[in-house]
Formats: structure tokens, sequence, C-alpha cells
């Protein structure tokens, strides 16, 4: 893994135990999936612009991989520790996730909380995307 990588995974394991909030973005008041890789990212160093503006429920993974691919991110073939995945998680919903060893750290709309799920995800990966190296990793 990068400096980056592991930034990312410390940051996702940071906000476990944060209340699950529909479109929450701190996790002080809570955060949904999307606010759980923000968190992530940003405090792996990360200033540009996270994908938002698309429905989970009903969304198109393709619109959802343009937004990261747009934003910089890497996309990667595996579901490798501090990367960023999406999931169809039945249904027609969408779920985003981050890597870490061992399983996922992601917001649980059932347990209302983020929590850290061991083993390998429960859904079908749509995609997986890392930030970019930082010079020097």
């Amino acid at each position: 893994m990068t400096r980056r990588d592991h930034a990312v995974v410390a940051n996702a394991r940071r906000t476990i135990g944060a209340r699950f909030r529909l479109q929450g973005r701190d996790p002080a008041f809570g955060l949904d999936c999307v606010g759980v890789v923000a968190v992530a990212v940003r405090g792996a160093g990360y200033v540009g612009a996270i994908p938002e503006g698309y429905a989970l429920r009903g969304g198109r993974a393709v619109e959802i991989a343009a937004q990261f691919e747009s934003a910089g991110f890497v996309h990667g073939p595996t579901l490798a520790p501090g990367g960023i995945a999406l999931f169809d998680s039945g249904c027609g919903q969408l779920h985003l996730a981050v890597i870490v060893p061992g399983g996922i750290v992601h917001a649980d709309a059932m347990l209302r909380r983020v929590v850290e799920r061991p083993g390998p995800p429960p859904w079908a990966v749509l995609g997986c995307w890392h930030l970019p190296d930082d010079e020097g990793d």
C-alpha cells in the first residue's frame, strides 16, 4: 500500500461509530457512505471534488465511475486496501465503502452507524478507485 492508501484506511477507521445520517458529511453529526469516503480521502490529503449529485438508489454506476475518474481517482481492478469501492447492494441501490485490510468500512443504514465489516463484501463489485499516488510513494 502507498502512504495515501494507509492514510485513507486510517481515516476511514476513525469514522467508525459515527451515526448514520443521509447526506451526512461530518462525523460529529453523522455520515452516509459518500461522507465516509469524503472523510477518508480528505484526511489523506485529497483536495479535489468528491463525487456527488447522484442518487445512490436508482443511480447509474457508469455516472459514478465517470465522476470518480474525472475527479482524478485511479480505477483499479481489485479491492485493495485504501480503495473506494462501488457496490450493487440490491434493489437498484448503489453503495460506497472504503476497503481496509480484512474488510470494509461503510455507513450501515440498518445499524444506523459507520462500521467495519470483516471478510469479503457481500455485494457485487461495480468498480474500485484509489487516490493517485503522492510523489515518493
